[in-house]
């Protein structure tokens, strides 16, 4: 795709959240009754998480942007195989609610870079269990089997690794038999996906408490009950459309909660921060608890006059790609003088981008930065990929068209 300079100006609505569809679908999946989860949008993850409860035995069927679920927690024992795809939230969900529920054997399978994001928590728990565990995972293509029956009890997690396997500890253990604690040893990161998952068990009746900020106490044989959800809006994408206004377009952006529990709506603070920054004023911005938002961040710090650092944020080299180096790898194409070091990022603004060919390394959120990027670039940029845009916003480019972004495809 070549997207040609332009500014962007309309009104957008923010795309459901990802973060807070995957856990409403999932606990819907688990209630015993009838729920309805509106205001979902349907990329590739929320589809495998779909797609993965119903193999648990959910009834889950599609009405425009509705899913009607029916739900069920009862215990089988059936060889099972989960379909991730790409889905980093959908595997660590998805692997104790399976041991919790399923008493035969559970194959987890996916592709993309899936096979190589870390499993280190739930394998050193199934080793403690008892419970069979063996991942054959070939490169990206992910090949794991687990059988066995997760117990209730204590369980120490290392915070730093990605708070997505404590959220599929709370969604499995309150199931159980018996009391569980998860104890987070470490500094913990992206807290506030946790905020998310306790609010979403809390509106299904789930009840999980803190414990001293260093983990949660949670009661077994707790029901999850049905109930009608909406999913709110998203600001990890909404993050896109805040940096361009940053950049100078004119978007208004509808449908977010100013209240919301999302970590990455802090992208408001950081965005006020840029504007309010002097140029001889040295900004520094911790990013571990919202690092989804750091490509179009440093796209921002890239424009703007004066240095900024983007920290914490080691965890970026295990996403769809190694998202840290490709962030700085291709703003640097585009003419950013921006540099890693340390799992860090180091920019010093520049007044202008440059057109050029990049690449999205088949990473959604590297291709819609970039697309950004293209509407404030001296020349015309060349995209490659740009459909990996499916696995978290399918209409993407839709909506940029509809803003006035300059779009034409490219014959191979």
């Amino acid at each position: 795709m070549s997207i040609s300079p332009c500014k962007l100006q309309g009104e957008v609505k923010a795309p459901s959240s990802k973060s807070v569809a995957h856990r409403a679908i999932i606990c819907a999946s688990l209630a015993n009754g009838k729920s309805v989860v509106s205001n979902v949008s349907f990329s590739d993850d929320i589809i495998a998480t779909i797609e993965c409860m119903k193999a648990l035995g959910a009834k889950i069927e599609r009405s425009g942007d509705k899913l009607v679920i029916e739900g069920s927690s009862k215990r089988i024992n059936k060889d099972l195989t989960f379909d991730c795809n790409e889905s980093g939230s959908t595997l660590r969900f998805m692997i104790p609610i399976a041991l919790a529920l399923n008493s035969g054997k559970n194959e987890f399978i996916g592709r993309g870079k899936l096979g190589t994001r870390p499993l280190d928590v739930y394998e050193k728990i199934c080793r403690e269990q008892g419970i069979a565990y063996e991942n054959n995972s070939d490169g990206g293509l992910l090949k794991l089997r687990v059988k066995g029956q997760l117990k209730s009890g204590k369980f120490n997690v290392d915070g730093g690794v990605s708070s997505q396997f404590i959220t599929g500890l709370a969604f499995a253990l309150p199931l159980l038999e018996g009391y569980s604690e998860i104890s987070i040893e470490g500094e913990l990161q992206s807290v506030g996906y946790l905020d998310l998952t306790v609010a979403t068990l809390k509106d299904f009746a789930i009840k999980i408490k803190y414990k001293d900020q260093k983990g949660y106490v949670i009661q077994g044989r707790q029901e999850y009950k049905a109930c009608d959800y909406e999913v709110e809006g998203d600001w990890s994408q909404a993050a896109f459309f805040e940096v361009a206004n940053y950049l100078g377009d004119e978007i208004e952006i509808k449908g977010l909660r100013a209240d919301s529990k999302q970590g990455d709506k802090v992208i408001v603070d950081f965005i006020k921060r840029l504007k309010d920054a002097k140029e001889e004023d040295t900004l520094v911005f911790d990013c571990g608890n919202c690092p989804d938002i750091v490509p179009e961040l440093a796209l921002a710090c890239a424009l703007r006059k004066g240095k900024s650092e983007i920290v914490n944020v080691s965890r970026l080299r295990i996403k769809e790609c190694d998202r840290l180096s490709a962030t700085v790898d291709e703003l640097k194409k585009l003419g950013a003088d921006i540099k890693e070091e340390n799992d860090n990022i180091y920019i010093v603004g520049v007044d202008k981008l440059n057109g050029g060919a990049v690449s999205t390394h088949g990473d959604h959120r590297m291709a819609m930065t970039l697309a950004i990027a293209a509407t404030r670039t001296t020349g015309n940029v060349e995209l490659d990929n740009y459909t990996c845009v499916s696995k978290s916003y399918p209409n993407f480019f839709d909506v940029f068209r509809a803003l006035k972004g300059k779009t034409a495809l490219k014959d191979n």
